[in-house]
């Protein structure tokens, strides 16, 4: 329990585990009984079950920056053996927090200890891999496995699939596919939302796209109740969804309560590639679609009908559909006023900014709160904005200053920037606080170990 305590409490890179003490090694005498007590609390896991435990926590708590390599360096230092359990935790804590480096890093190690990875830490690589948007390492991973005889299995070449996707790669996902078709395994709808997503990534895009992206939602719906799901029991027993090993946009959503409808995950990507690509017509038709097929468009479906008008400058149209959304009854969500003052500040426009502005007031009035990720993002909106009173940056400053929550760097030099852009006094508390931060902010990342 102090070890679980010391991880809620911490708050970035390796002071969390430096700040509990020098380790110990294993070689070093056993503490006085004087000093037994300070020894326990200095060593937070003394044996490899305990290390796991630990892994396994900073995992749950998506606490990733840096950890799991202090973590696994204290456990050299201590002198105990990682085993099978322990890599595999490792492997799948950096595939949660995008972590190529320390994923590969980790399999070396695994390698050199005489331990072959097996085929669900191969496919956790491969989506990696694929969150990184390094499709030709992920290719190199399924020769590896032929070489050390672990055989793919469906899933597998699902996360392949997506990995190649993810870089824009269509004419390698149509491989895959080709191949999968050749072996006898059926496609479902992982398979056709990669074939999407490829679509969305590929550069330059297809001329064909939008009526590819028809095409590829009516054929998923012809997949087979068979193929309705390639989940290992060691993927649900290690909390990874389908969603989150095949990288889909909506893998932060599922825990939602009626956030997501999951049978419709190939909309979900069409809608998210037509807000991306800006598509209109695209999106209405698919809204059309849905509706053929006696389906409710979910509040993720939605959320990106909404995303695609305002990235399209149709303020009105994003509006009209919050107010749709709220007038039908249905719960509000925190994502309905995020998205829409960050569609609405698009051009910073004295109408959107206000809209903006008004959007999260109304959030704020219903007792939601932005997370650190949305405050992060929208304050780096914000800041772009050279004229006006930068009133919504401001606000959003406040809101995430109110909960005592500091937005990522990138976001705090841009608004830093903006202050300073602007006639303020140098003593003004806010641009002294915010000053403050950004040095801050700057001197502690200054030396972060890159990944």
């Amino acid at each position: 329990m102090t070890l679980l305590r010391s991880i809620s409490g911490a708050s970035h890179r390796s002071l969390f585990l430096r700040a509990i003490g020098r380790r110990h090694l294993a070689s070093t005498p056993a503490p006085a009984p004087a000093q037994a007590e300070e020894y326990k609390r200095r060593n937070y896991a003394n044996n490899v079950t305990e290390y796991n435990g630990v892994v396994n926590s900073i995992t749950a708590q998506r606490r990733f920056s840096f950890l799991l390599r202090d973590v696994y360096d204290d456990m050299s230092l201590d002198g105990v053996q990682p085993d099978r359990d322990t890599f595999h935790s490792l492997i799948l804590g950096s595939m949660k927090g995008a972590r190529l480096q320390d994923a590969f890093y980790f399999t070396e190690q695994m390698k050199s200890m005489g331990l072959v990875p097996d085929v669900n830490s191969y496919n956790m690589l491969i989506s990696v891999c694929g969150k990184c948007k390094n499709s030709e390492q992920a290719i190199q991973l399924l020769e590896e496995m032929k070489k050390y005889k672990v055989k793919p299995m469906v899933q597998t070449y699902m996360c392949l699939l997506n990995a190649c996707a993810a870089a824009g790669r269509l004419d390698q996902v149509y491989a895959i596919v080709r191949d999968m078709t050749a072996a006898g395994l059926g496609l479902n709808k992982f398979c056709y939302a990669g074939l999407i997503t490829a679509l969305r990534n590929k550069t330059p895009l297809p001329d064909d796209y939008a009526a590819k992206i028809i095409e590829f939602v009516e054929r998923s719906k012809e997949w087979s109740s068979v193929e309705a799901s390639s989940e290992t029991a060691q993927n649900v027993m290690t909390g990874v969804t389908e969603e989150e090993l095949y990288n889909m946009p909506t893998a932060e959503y599922i825990n939602r309560r009626g956030f997501l409808n999951r049978p419709l995950t190939v909309y979900h990507v069409a809608f998210h590639a037509c807000a991306d690509l800006r598509n209109v017509e695209v999106m209405e038709a698919l809204l059309d679609m849905l509706k053929k097929d006696g389906k409710f468009p979910d509040t993720y479906i939605v959320i990106q009908t909404m995303r695609c008008y305002l990235n399209c400058g149709d303020i009105d149209r994003g509006w009209q559909t919050v107010d749709e959304y709220l007038k039908s009854g249905r719960p509000p969500v925190p994502e309905l006023y995020t998205t829409l003052a960050e569609g609405a500040m698009i051009g910073y426009t004295p109408t959107g900014m206000q809209i903006a502005q008004k959007a999260l007031e109304d959030m704020n009035s219903r007792n939601f709160y932005l997370l650190p990720r949305q405050g992060t993002d929208l304050l780096l909106a914000a800041a772009g904005e050279k004229t006006g009173g930068y009133t919504t940056a401001n606000y959003i400053w406040d809101l995430m200053q109110a909960r005592k929550v500091t937005p990522q760097l990138p976001a705090v030099e841009a608004y830093y920037n903006g202050l300073k852009e602007r006639e303020i006094p140098a003593d003004d508390p806010r641009l002294v606080l915010v000053k403050r931060t950004y040095e801050n902010l700057s001197s502690r990342f200054r030396g972060r170990r890159p990944n």
